[in-house]
């Protein structure tokens, strides 16, 4: 300090030599404004301590916990080893050590299924693996770790199970034919994209319900109730995961719809036993229609299977008759061309024949007019009788 008492052996203080502006040395041409009588080194006017001596005493405390380096002299030295290197070295230690502690801080784990977004400075940075990873300490980096693999669950139209009843200002909708029908499914969706998932969306659960519920109403405003509560459940529910899909692409979510699963499809409570009524009076007619379809699927292939037998033998009949008209027509024209060639025998052969086909099945007595008998008749063997009379005794003993 400017007032050092041990500058050059002179007294302290801004004034030089002397004790302060009250000692008896006060500087060249500095008189003592009160005199040789005036109060007394470290004494003010009326008694109490000077302010240089009270600096002084500050001083001293001050280099009793600091001390010099190498060693001081001064009022009061020691002479002694001097701790002012020591704690200097101590104390960068003491710096480095909490450098390392802090960047050791920047180290964190990222689990199974979970995906690591780093930031630095509130920009994005990218995207770890789940492992051991490393991004700046805070305040500089902040690492969000979400679960990308599980799959998450919203209720549309009711609370799930325990967790309350059906709440009709979702579950309500209104058909294309005008009706209105109750409608509860439930969706499934889990985090594709991380980033634009905590980035893009500020309540990710509450932006799929929304879009959930205006893809419902979308797609069931563009069809009939009856197909709705019928056939076509699993071509809504394709429909509305595809619309949903689509709409959080838009977004920028970072959302995987799963599945869509409709829960319950229903008209109102208040008409909904009508509407069974008529749910049963057309089972009933589907069933009939359906009895009918068989008896004419069983009736029908029998009548043609007849009416195709009844053609086919037809057909062969007709067939049967030309083939033998032909062949007769065939024959009597080879016979025509055989008489013309020789007449007198194609009708002698042609008698012949024909006595032939007459008498084989008759009883037959031969009588010669030109024989001298009296009766002309031929005796003859008949060998045909012979063949009777023998087959005739063999068949009795069988017997």
């Amino acid at each position: 300090m400017p007032w050092n008492n041990q500058s050059g052996g002179k007294g302290g203080g801004p004034w030089g030599g002397g004790d302060g502006p009250w000692g008896n040395n006060n500087g060249p041409n500095r008189p003592n404004p009160w005199g040789n009588n005036g109060p007394q080194r470290g004494q003010d006017p009326q008694g109490s301590p000077d302010l240089e001596e009270l600096l002084r005493r500050s001083q001293d405390k001050l280099k009793r916990v600091f001390p010099k380096k190498g060693g001081g002299g001064g009022s009061g030295g020691s002479g002694g080893p001097s701790l002012g290197g020591i704690g200097g070295r101590g104390i960068a230690l003491a710096l480095v050590a909490v450098g390392i502690l802090y960047g050791l801080t920047g180290f964190y784990r990222v689990g199974p299924g979970e995906l690591g977004v780093e930031l630095v400075l509130g920009r994005y940075q990218g995207t770890t693996q789940p492992g051991l990873n490393y991004n700046w300490p805070y305040p500089f980096g902040e690492v969000y770790t979400p679960d990308v693999l599980r799959i998450r669950e919203v209720n549309i139209g009711s609370r799930g199970e325990g967790r309350g009843g059906d709440v009709p200002e979702e579950s309500l909708m209104l058909t294309g034919d005008e009706n209105i029908v109750d409608v509860d499914f439930k969706v499934q969706w889990r985090i594709s994209d991380p980033a634009n998932f905590l980035f893009n969306i500020e309540d990710p659960e509450g932006t799929v319900k929304q879009v959930a519920e205006s893809a419902m109403r979308e797609v069931v405003g563009r069809r009939n109730i009856q197909p709705i509560l019928t056939q076509e459940r699993q071509q809504v529910e394709q429909d509305v995961q595809t619309l949903m899909q689509a709409t959080l692409n838009d977004y920028g979510a970072g959302v995987q719809v799963s599945q869509v699963q409709m829960q319950k499809v229903d008209p109102p409570l208040e008409v909904i036993d009508a509407f069974r009524d008529v749910q049963a009076a057309r089972a009933d007619q589907e069933r009939f229609q359906n009895e009918a379809d068989a008896y004419a699927n069983e009736v029908v292939p029998q009548a043609r299977g007849q009416a195709a037998q009844i053609v086919e033998a037809a057909n062969a009949y007709r067939d049967q008759v030309v083939a033998e008209a032909t062949g007769q027509a065939d024959r009597f024209l080879s016979v025509f061309e055989e008489y013309r060639k020789a007449p007198d025998v194609t009708r002698q052969r042609m008698y012949l024949e024909t006595m032939e086909r007459v008498l084989a099945g008759t009883d037959k007595v031969i009588i010669d007019q030109t024989s001298a008998g009296s009766s002309g008749v031929v005796p003859y063997l008949p060998l045909d009788r012979l063949d009777r009379a023998q087959t005739q005794p063999t068949a009795q003993g069988a017997r």
